[in-house]
């Protein structure tokens, strides 16, 4: 999939619109971010553009205010971290419209960069609304989608606003598309998928989708105890998706059908309450208690996952392997991580949300070759269907 970016137009003098996902956490009850990564995200836009005398007009979403302002989701603390890493002042204004912003858009000197107010303070925008794109479009030339976090989401300033203003993508947006497309569409061979987190039906349209793509597929994490569910083991008190349980084991099928090499746990850590700090022990998978948690992958799992993922050219991987906000367990999840890092040669893809978040907690994130900022949308690509951000987006012409 080869989009038209911003490498090919001309942006310099013009005002450019660059959408950016600067949806950042934040240290519970403070203004203090907790990390940076979405905004680090956008640098080589920022920077792309400031070079080229570009006049940048930033916005983006925080939170979900609900179409109202709440003060606790004002960007300005997103201002101040995004001053210190381009070294730079730049300018915030708290609104998205009106005479102030047109008069500030109006000031920009080429390179310089204008951020508007979080978006989602106005319910125009979650509601795709035309008037609100087009009083964001107003105010540039160009409009650059570099924000493929909410490119699955038919919004305003993702969606709507490509009616009134020529658009491409930015240097984030093209690499998202590159290294996720050619995972689908041209993987080194052979090629694992790791597939974990709390729910099968998360996952169902992946695992469909990639059935036909893969040579070995390692399942893990919450998900798992469906499909043990389904071929009859006692699953405890684990929360188990019993109307998914055919769909599971119509996936083992279709892949002993199609000769693809299915890792599933056969041993789990396993708790007699839902706890941090509850006990555990190691447990053969037809061993789970009725009053058993499975809250991660056992030893003996995590070392067929290893010896199989020494076999793949490529991986992808989404969802962690336990319940990794519980600090005993994020064993299972950590090994892999450090699995995929130890791969030489090896393409890994991550496909963002928890497991992106768990790789940003270990400290492995740069050890993969890719790390999607894009949670719900690295889901939706990877299950093959087209993202509104993403489609309206025009191809790039083959010469």
């Amino acid at each position: 999939m080869k989009k038209k970016t911003v490498r090919d137009i001309d942006v310099a003098n013009k005002r450019v619109l660059l959408r950016a996902d600067l949806n950042v956490p934040f240290a519970p009850g403070t203004a203090t971010i907790s990390d940076d990564s979405r905004i680090q995200a956008i640098l080589p836009t920022i920077r792309y553009l400031k070079k080229r005398g570009a006049r940048i007009i930033l916005c983006s979403h925080l939170g979900r205010p609900g179409g109202t302002v709440v003060k606790e989701m004002r960007l300005a603390p997103v201002a101040v971290r995004l001053e210190e890493l381009i070294g730079e002042p730049i300018v915030y204004v708290r609104n998205f419209e009106g005479p102030i912003v047109r008069d500030l858009v109006s000031e920009l000197e080429p390179g310089e960069v204008l951020l508007l107010e979080n978006l989602r303070f106005d319910s125009r925008e979650e509601q795709n609304d035309p008037e609100f794109a087009q009083s964001l479009a107003s105010l540039a030339e160009v409009f650059v989608n570099d924000a493929f976090g909410v490119s699955h989401r038919a919004h305003a300033s993702i969606h709507a606003i490509t009616r009134y203003l020529p658009v491409v993508a930015g240097l984030q947006m093209e690499r998202e598309l590159k290294m996720l497309s050619s995972t689908l569409e041209n993987p080194a061979s052979p090629m694992g998928a790791i597939m974990g987190g709390a729910k099968v039906s998360d996952k169902i349209d992946v695992l469909k989708n990639l059935l036909h793509r893969v040579n070995l597929l390692f399942i893990g994490g919450g998900m798992a105890a469906t499909f043990f569910k389904a071929k009859g083991y006692e699953m405890g008190r684990s929360p188990v998706e019993t109307e998914r349980m055919e769909l599971a084991l119509d996936i083992l099928r279709d892949a002993e059908a199609q000769n693809i090499a299915v890792f599933l746990p056969s041993d789990l850590v396993v708790t007699h309450e839902f706890s941090a700090d509850a006990p555990y022990e190691i447990l053969p998978v037809d061993q789970v208690p009725e009053d058993g948690y499975v809250m991660d992958i056992g030893p003996a799992t995590i070392e067929s996952f290893r010896l199989g993922l020494h076999d793949c050219h490529t991986v992808l991987w989404n969802g962690p392997m336990g319940v990794f906000e519980f600090k005993p367990f994020t064993v299972g999840t950590q090994a892999i991580a450090e699995t995929l890092a130890d791969l030489n040669g090896a393409i890994t893809v991550v496909g963002g949300g928890s497991t992106a978040e768990a790789l940003e907690e270990l400290g492995l994130t740069t050890s993969m070759n890719h790390v999607s900022m894009g949670g719900g949308a690295a889901l939706e690509f990877l299950e093959g269907r087209d993202l509104p951000g993403v489609a309206a987006i025009p191809d790039k012409v083959s010469l």
